[in-house]
């Protein structure tokens, strides 16, 4: 069951949906194989829930997305990071 409020951006929209994005984002890179982001995603849900209007989740498809995976050099997932004002900000790299 996926939140209302997280969005799924992809190689085509994440300039415009994260980089130019006037609140932080913190994206969320994943696989649907990857058990630890499975585990991830209902605590991202409940933090997408809790920051409506603060800060947007967004979910990147790491297998369908690989220049956008390759561009912020995530080699492990889930991988995290956290975007203010189009640079990242934080980052957590699960493993």
């Amino acid at each position: 069951m996926a939140s209302e409020h997280i969005i799924n951006v992809g190689d085509a929209d994440f300039q415009n949906q994260v980089i130019s994005s006037e609140q932080p984002v913190l994206v969320d890179f994943w696989a649907t194989w990857c058990g630890p982001c499975r585990a991830l995603a209902p605590i991202l849900e409940d933090l997408s829930n809790e920051y409506v209007g603060k800060v947007t989740i967004a979910k990147v498809d790491v297998d369908s997305n690989q220049s956008t995976a390759a561009q912020f050099g995530v080699r492990s997932i889930p991988t995290l990071l956290l975007f203010k004002d189009g640079q990242v900000i934080g980052q957590l790299v699960g493993n």
